[in-house]
């Protein structure tokens, strides 16, 4: 008897609104930064860089002497590429 095998496209992820707001504000940054905050003054959620870092959209950058839990990131090529400016 023969085997079927079936091949299935695996779906494109797709970056979440907060991680699309977080991301955009990098496009006109020197380098591609980053932000740590969002627009009122609260920092980023990190789960919503990690998933960014995860995903390749965004990458660590450099780390803060000052804060060293903090992550400062840049925008990748792929991150751009997903907001359709790459």
């Amino acid at each position: 008897m023969a085997k079927t095998v079936v091949l299935t496209r695996r779906a494109e992820i797709r970056p979440s609104a907060a991680q699309i707001e977080w991301l955009e504000r990098g496009l006109d940054q020197p380098g591609g930064k980053l932000p740590l905050f969002d627009k009122t003054g609260r920092r980023i959620n990190e789960r919503t860089i990690r998933a960014c870092i995860d995903h390749g959209w965004a990458e660590p950058w450099f780390a803060n002497p000052l804060k060293p839990d903090w992550l400062v990131c840049r925008l990748t090529a792929a991150g751009r590429a997903h907001l359709g400016k790459g």
